[in-house]
């Protein structure tokens, strides 16, 4: 169920519900920053966490899109050992600045009310992936070479609609736990901040400049009476 359905049921809800909300409520899209509201403990959390995401996402993603490639990268024991000690790095980066903003969210009474239930979810999900992400670094030495060769093999065949989850099941349960809790967070995807990245107006990219004409003298009615 988890490794031949879970993933067709977190796609599903994630396509579904991003065209849903992209086209039914597309203006109640929105990070809801919550910079105004505290500033100092955003700086630190928010860069640590997504620069080290940044990095993560697009190492699976080249694994997972390029695995003879990765695999060809990892012939040289200096190189992988690079690349292994990079990711956990940032993987460290990225728990890091998830436990600074967890706390500045617990600490803060003002960021507390404008938490909704969801983002407690998320930040739950988040922790379990990272984790368990973690966990599979430290143990299960060597993940960019079995990800290439074990788990891009399993994701391709999710692609064409033909499961094959024989080497994952056989696999350890930390492995299992990170598989399940991205799936998790796919299906998660529509109903979190997270969808302003796809909800933003690329159609600005092209459209003609507004010309925007004040109709008052800024200076003056800066000035205190």
């Amino acid at each position: 169920m988890f490794f031949n359905v879970l993933p067709y049921v977190a796609l599903f809800v994630m396509i579904g519900g991003s065209f849903y909300r992209f086209f039914s409520k597309s203006y109640q899209v929105s990070s809801l920053s919550s910079q105004f509201l505290e500033y100092k403990g955003l700086f630190w959390g928010s860069n640590s966490f997504h620069y080290g995401l940044v990095f993560l996402f697009f190492g699976h993603l080249t694994a997972f899109l390029f695995p003879r490639s990765v695999l060809a990268w990892n012939n040289q024991p200096v190189r992988v050992i690079i690349l292994e000690v990079s990711a956990f790095a940032f993987g460290l980066a990225v728990l890091t600045g998830l436990i600074l903003l967890i706390i500045r969210r617990l600490n803060n009474k003002r960021l507390l009310t404008v938490a909704s239930g969801m983002d407690i979810a998320v930040y739950l999900v988040l922790l379990v992936q990272v984790i368990s992400g973690l966990w599979v670094a430290y143990f299960n030495r060597w993940g960019s070479s079995w990800f290439a060769s074990v788990l891009t093999p399993y994701l391709y065949s999710i692609f064409r609609f033909s499961p094959d989850s024989t080497a994952i099941s056989t696999m350890s349960l930390s492995i299992k736990i990170h598989v399940v809790s991205a799936f998790l967070i796919t299906a998660m995807f529509p109903f979190t901040r997270f969808f302003h990245f796809i909800a933003f107006p690329f159609t600005y990219l092209w459209r003609s400049y507004q010309v925007v004409v004040w109709n008052w003298d800024r200076k003056k009615i800066r000035k205190t009476v």
